[in-house]
Protein backbone atom coordinates (compact mmCIF):
# COMPACT_ATOMS: atom_id res chain seq x y z
CA UNK A 1 0.00 0.00 0.00
CA UNK A 2 1.79 2.96 -0.79
CA UNK A 3 2.27 6.16 1.44
CA UNK A 4 2.15 9.83 1.29
CA UNK A 5 5.22 11.65 0.83
CA UNK A 6 5.47 12.73 4.64
CA UNK A 7 5.56 8.97 5.56
CA UNK A 8 9.26 9.13 4.99
CA UNK A 9 10.18 11.93 7.53
CA UNK A 10 7.59 13.10 9.07
CA UNK A 11 8.71 15.12 11.98
CA UNK A 12 7.52 15.29 15.61
CA UNK A 13 4.97 17.26 16.18
CA UNK A 14 5.38 20.44 17.87
CA UNK A 15 4.65 20.52 21.56
CA UNK A 16 2.66 23.69 20.83
CA UNK A 17 0.92 22.13 18.10
CA UNK A 18 -0.69 19.53 20.20
CA UNK A 19 -1.56 17.67 23.78
CA UNK A 20 0.15 14.49 23.66
CA UNK A 21 -0.80 11.47 26.40
CA UNK A 22 2.87 10.18 26.49
CA UNK A 23 1.80 7.45 29.20
CA UNK A 24 -1.00 6.41 26.38
CA UNK A 25 -0.71 3.16 24.98
CA UNK A 26 -2.08 2.15 21.62
CA UNK A 27 -2.49 -0.98 20.00
CA UNK A 28 -1.90 -1.38 16.10
CA UNK A 29 -3.86 -3.67 13.91
CA UNK A 30 -2.47 -3.93 10.76
CA UNK A 31 -1.58 -6.66 8.62
CA UNK A 32 0.79 -4.83 6.26
CA UNK A 33 4.16 -5.02 8.88
CA UNK A 34 5.99 -2.28 6.91
CA UNK A 35 2.88 -0.08 7.97
CA UNK A 36 2.40 -1.45 11.39
CA UNK A 37 6.12 -0.49 11.49
CA UNK A 38 5.95 2.39 10.26
CA UNK A 39 2.78 3.29 12.47
CA UNK A 40 4.22 2.14 15.30
CA UNK A 41 7.63 4.20 15.04
CA UNK A 42 5.27 7.80 14.46
CA UNK A 43 3.41 7.03 17.50
CA UNK A 44 6.35 6.23 19.70
CA UNK A 45 8.43 9.15 18.92
CA UNK A 46 5.68 11.54 19.79
CA UNK A 47 5.94 9.76 23.22
CA UNK A 48 3.02 6.83 22.95
CA UNK A 49 3.38 3.25 24.07
CA UNK A 50 2.81 0.80 20.94
CA UNK A 51 2.53 -2.73 20.78
CA UNK A 52 1.70 -4.01 16.96
CA UNK A 53 -0.79 -7.31 15.77
CA UNK A 54 -0.97 -8.71 12.61
CA UNK A 55 -4.01 -10.43 12.40
CA UNK A 56 -7.66 -9.77 14.28
CA UNK A 57 -7.14 -12.56 16.98
CA UNK A 58 -4.01 -11.72 18.09
CA UNK A 59 -5.07 -8.63 18.47
CA UNK A 60 -8.11 -9.36 20.23
CA UNK A 61 -5.49 -11.45 22.54
CA UNK A 62 -3.56 -8.29 22.75
CA UNK A 63 -6.65 -6.34 24.24
CA UNK A 64 -8.03 -8.78 26.60
CA UNK A 65 -4.14 -9.29 28.36
CA UNK A 66 -3.97 -5.59 28.56
CA UNK A 67 -6.79 -2.55 27.65
CA UNK A 68 -5.14 -0.29 25.12
CA UNK A 69 -6.13 3.16 25.25
CA UNK A 70 -6.99 3.42 21.86
CA UNK A 71 -6.65 1.09 18.86
CA UNK A 72 -5.78 1.75 14.92
CA UNK A 73 -7.48 -1.03 13.41
CA UNK A 74 -7.41 -1.86 9.50
CA UNK A 75 -10.49 -3.01 8.03
CA UNK A 76 -9.26 -5.15 5.62
CA UNK A 77 -6.96 -8.15 7.70
CA UNK A 78 -6.74 -12.23 6.71
CA UNK A 79 -8.98 -14.57 8.42
CA UNK A 80 -10.52 -12.16 11.00
CA UNK A 81 -11.81 -8.98 9.57
CA UNK A 82 -11.51 -5.69 11.66
CA UNK A 83 -15.10 -5.34 11.02
CA UNK A 84 -15.67 -8.15 12.91
CA UNK A 85 -12.84 -7.35 15.68
CA UNK A 86 -14.59 -4.51 15.78
CA UNK A 87 -17.63 -5.32 16.50
CA UNK A 88 -16.24 -7.79 19.09
CA UNK A 89 -15.27 -4.61 21.21
CA UNK A 90 -18.07 -2.88 21.10
CA UNK A 91 -20.11 -6.09 22.52
CA UNK A 92 -17.90 -6.70 25.15
CA UNK A 93 -18.60 -4.63 28.09
CA UNK A 94 -15.06 -5.12 29.13
CA UNK A 95 -13.69 -3.02 25.91
CA UNK A 96 -17.21 -1.35 24.06
CA UNK A 97 -15.63 1.83 25.82
CA UNK A 98 -11.99 1.80 23.80
CA UNK A 99 -11.59 4.43 21.49
CA UNK A 100 -11.21 2.76 17.67
CA UNK A 101 -9.28 4.82 14.59
CA UNK A 102 -9.94 3.10 11.26
CA UNK A 103 -6.97 3.39 9.02
CA UNK A 104 -8.00 1.77 5.61
CA UNK A 105 -7.82 1.66 1.83
CA UNK A 106 -11.66 1.61 1.63
CA UNK A 107 -11.96 4.81 1.08
CA UNK A 108 -15.33 5.33 -0.44
CA UNK A 109 -18.36 7.50 0.99
CA UNK A 110 -20.14 4.30 2.07
CA UNK A 111 -17.24 2.47 3.74
CA UNK A 112 -16.88 5.66 5.93
CA UNK A 113 -20.28 5.68 6.80
CA UNK A 114 -20.20 1.69 7.24
CA UNK A 115 -16.99 2.42 9.76
CA UNK A 116 -18.98 4.86 11.50
CA UNK A 117 -21.86 2.77 12.04
CA UNK A 118 -19.76 -0.45 13.39
CA UNK A 119 -18.71 2.09 16.42
CA UNK A 120 -15.27 3.72 15.25
CA UNK A 121 -14.52 6.72 16.70
CA UNK A 122 -12.60 8.52 13.43
CA UNK A 123 -11.84 7.30 10.12
CA UNK A 124 -8.54 7.52 7.90
CA UNK A 125 -7.31 6.25 4.54
CA UNK A 126 -4.72 5.42 3.12
CA UNK A 127 -2.27 6.43 1.71
CA UNK A 128 -2.07 8.60 4.75
CA UNK A 129 -0.06 11.34 6.30
CA UNK A 130 1.77 10.13 9.45
CA UNK A 131 1.23 13.80 10.59
CA UNK A 132 -2.38 13.62 10.55
CA UNK A 133 -2.71 10.27 11.95
CA UNK A 134 -0.83 11.70 15.26
CA UNK A 135 -3.38 14.49 15.12
CA UNK A 136 -6.41 12.40 14.98
CA UNK A 137 -5.01 9.70 17.99
CA UNK A 138 -4.06 12.88 20.00
CA UNK A 139 -7.94 14.49 19.33
CA UNK A 140 -9.70 11.08 20.27
CA UNK A 141 -7.65 10.35 23.25
CA UNK A 142 -8.59 13.90 24.52
CA UNK A 143 -11.98 13.39 23.73
CA UNK A 144 -11.87 10.17 25.39
CA UNK A 145 -10.35 11.20 28.23
CA UNK A 146 -12.54 14.82 28.62
CA UNK A 147 -9.32 17.07 27.98
CA UNK A 148 -11.17 18.41 24.92
CA UNK A 149 -12.05 22.35 25.71
CA UNK A 150 -15.87 22.22 26.20
CA UNK A 151 -18.13 23.76 22.94
CA UNK A 152 -19.29 26.94 25.85
CA UNK A 153 -17.48 27.80 28.63
CA UNK A 154 -15.06 26.01 31.34
CA UNK A 155 -15.48 23.11 33.74
CA UNK A 156 -19.54 23.25 32.76
CA UNK A 157 -21.83 21.07 34.69
CA UNK A 158 -25.03 20.23 32.97
CA UNK A 159 -28.13 19.27 34.98
CA UNK A 160 -31.57 17.71 33.91
CA UNK A 161 -33.57 16.81 37.14
CA UNK A 162 -31.28 14.02 38.53
CA UNK A 163 -29.32 13.51 35.23
CA UNK A 164 -25.23 15.61 35.58
CA UNK A 165 -23.08 15.90 33.11
CA UNK A 166 -19.38 16.63 33.82
CA UNK A 167 -17.95 18.61 30.78
CA UNK A 168 -14.70 18.98 31.95
CA UNK A 169 -14.18 16.13 33.82
CA UNK A 170 -16.14 13.22 30.84
CA UNK A 171 -18.46 11.77 33.81
CA UNK A 172 -22.27 11.31 33.38
CA UNK A 173 -23.77 10.96 36.92
CA UNK A 174 -27.81 9.68 37.43
CA UNK A 175 -28.90 9.86 41.18
CA UNK A 176 -25.55 10.08 42.25
CA UNK A 177 -24.43 6.94 40.24
CA UNK A 178 -22.01 7.46 36.89
CA UNK A 179 -23.14 6.22 33.60
CA UNK A 180 -20.49 4.22 31.91
CA UNK A 181 -21.13 5.95 27.76
CA UNK A 182 -18.81 5.68 24.80
CA UNK A 183 -17.03 8.71 23.81
CA UNK A 184 -19.64 9.15 20.85
CA UNK A 185 -22.92 8.74 23.67
CA UNK A 186 -21.02 11.33 25.46
CA UNK A 187 -21.17 13.73 23.05
CA UNK A 188 -24.65 13.35 21.53
CA UNK A 189 -25.48 13.49 25.13
CA UNK A 190 -23.60 16.74 25.77
CA UNK A 191 -24.94 18.43 22.27
CA UNK A 192 -28.62 17.77 22.92
CA UNK A 193 -28.07 18.76 26.88
CA UNK A 194 -26.75 22.27 25.89
CA UNK A 195 -29.25 22.23 23.26
CA UNK A 196 -31.83 21.60 25.52
CA UNK A 197 -35.74 22.63 24.29
CA UNK A 198 -34.73 22.93 20.86
CA UNK A 199 -34.83 20.64 18.36
CA UNK A 200 -32.06 19.46 17.00
CA UNK A 201 -31.68 17.41 12.64
CA UNK A 202 -29.63 14.57 12.62
CA UNK A 203 -27.61 16.27 10.38
CA UNK A 204 -26.71 18.55 13.59
CA UNK A 205 -26.13 16.03 14.94
CA UNK A 206 -23.99 14.12 13.13
CA UNK A 207 -21.92 17.37 12.33
CA UNK A 208 -21.76 18.09 16.56
CA UNK A 209 -21.41 14.26 18.28
CA UNK A 210 -19.58 13.02 15.12
CA UNK A 211 -17.45 15.76 13.64
CA UNK A 212 -19.07 14.86 9.86
CA UNK A 213 -19.04 17.49 7.59
CA UNK A 214 -22.31 18.90 6.16
CA UNK A 215 -22.01 16.74 2.94
CA UNK A 216 -21.13 13.20 4.55
CA UNK A 217 -23.69 13.99 7.34
CA UNK A 218 -26.31 14.46 3.90
CA UNK A 219 -25.28 10.84 2.89
CA UNK A 220 -25.09 9.25 6.03
CA UNK A 221 -27.97 7.10 7.37
CA UNK A 222 -29.87 8.19 9.70
CA UNK A 223 -29.92 4.88 11.82
CA UNK A 224 -26.56 5.51 12.46
CA UNK A 225 -27.99 8.41 14.86
CA UNK A 226 -30.75 6.55 15.75
CA UNK A 227 -28.94 3.69 16.68
CA UNK A 228 -26.79 6.27 19.05
CA UNK A 229 -29.90 7.60 20.87
CA UNK A 230 -31.58 4.04 21.44
CA UNK A 231 -28.44 3.10 22.85
CA UNK A 232 -28.51 6.34 24.85
CA UNK A 233 -31.68 6.06 26.04
CA UNK A 234 -31.21 2.83 27.44
CA UNK A 235 -28.36 3.60 29.60
CA UNK A 236 -30.09 6.26 31.25
CA UNK A 237 -33.09 4.86 32.57
CA UNK A 238 -36.17 7.13 33.11
CA UNK A 239 -34.22 10.00 32.27
CA UNK A 240 -34.14 8.84 28.83
CA UNK A 241 -37.33 9.78 28.08
CA UNK A 242 -36.11 13.45 27.84
CA UNK A 243 -34.59 12.72 24.44
CA UNK A 244 -38.00 13.14 23.00
CA UNK A 245 -38.22 11.82 19.11
CA UNK A 246 -39.54 14.98 16.87
CA UNK A 247 -40.58 12.71 13.83
CA UNK A 248 -39.46 13.57 10.27
CA UNK A 249 -36.50 15.89 11.93
CA UNK A 250 -34.74 14.89 14.77
CA UNK A 251 -34.44 14.72 18.42
CA UNK A 252 -35.12 17.80 21.14
CA UNK A 253 -33.69 17.06 24.91
CA UNK A 254 -36.90 18.27 26.56
CA UNK A 255 -36.13 20.61 30.19
CA UNK A 256 -38.99 18.76 32.34
CA UNK A 257 -40.68 15.79 32.20
CA UNK A 258 -44.24 14.44 32.10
Amino acid sequence: MPLSAEAAAGAPLNRDEREPKPSARVLVVEDEADIAALIAYQLTREGYRVETALTGTVALDAVHRELPDLIVLDRMLPGLSGDEVLQSLRADDATRNVPILILTAKREQQDRISGLELGADDYLTKPFSPRELVLRVDAILRRAQGELKPIVGGGRILRAGPLRLDVGAHIVTLDGDEITLTPTEFRLLRVLMERRGRTQSRRQLLSEAWSVDSIAAGRLQTRTVDMHVRRLRGKLGSAGDRIETIRGFGYRFRTELG
